[in-house]
């Protein structure tokens, strides 16, 4: 992954140090040890977890037992700013209210401007290689590929137009988790079809065996 895992690091370690200092403040008023860790471990033992976390059916399970889940990183982008959140930061010195807001912003800038240079790549690809060489090799679903291309045009302006940052990331998470990945099936099948003479871009084996090839 190309994420930078410093602000996941600060986050984590804010966390841990609200709970240390929560165990601190009650020992030091007078309660022991044991009597704050059993008192904490019957509250919160219900997120503990030792089985596979990438069974699909623990998310579900998670919710059962009371557990907070976002599924997106868009709309964990989207809370950074929540109150309880800022609190938090606040509260430990690490962050102040306006820094999480242009936290915020930053991260959903980054998000939408990279959604948006994807789709456009994509857009250039169909049309200067993939509709030509299915034109050229008589393959594939012109039509679906050509209407697709458009769909993601369309959803392009639509996230320049939309009308704030948290607006336009929601509709880049669409296009880039539904539209586009629908569209790249139509190519991948119109590829399966098509001669490799005639098809223009890179393969798998070229990119992966590039040294080998004679130029």
């Amino acid at each position: 992954s190309s994420q930078n895992v410093s602000l996941i690091n600060t986050v984590l370690n804010t966390i841990a140090a609200e709970g240390f200092k929560t165990i601190s403040d009650r020992v030091d008023a007078g309660e022991s040890v044991d009597a704050v860790a059993r008192d904490l471990l019957s509250k919160h033992m219900r997120v503990v977890f030792n089985g596979n976390g990438y069974d699909p059916a623990w998310p579900e399970k998670a919710v059962e037992l009371g557990i907070w889940r976002i599924d997106s990183g868009v709309e964990a982008m989207k809370r950074f700013n929540d109150t309880k959140n800022v609190e938090l930061f606040e509260k430990m010195g690490v962050l102040t209210g306006e820094e999480c807001e242009a936290r915020r912003a930053v991260l959903l800038e980054h998000y939408v401007g990279t959604v948006e240079m994807e789709a456009k790549v994509m857009c250039d690809m169909i049309r200067q290689h993939v509709l030509p060489c299915c034109n050229d090799a008589g393959v594939g679903d012109r039509r679906a590929i050509q209407k697709g291309m458009e769909r993601i045009e369309k959803s392009l302006k639509e996230v320049e137009e939309a009308e704030d940052e948290a607006a336009k990331a929601t509709l880049a998470r669409e296009l880039r988790l539904d539209t586009m990945i629908k569209v790249r099936e139509a190519c991948d099948a119109a590829e399966k079809e098509c001669p490799p003479a005639k098809w223009t871009l890179g393969t798998y084996e070229n990119l992966l065996f590039l040294d080998t090839h004679e130029f």
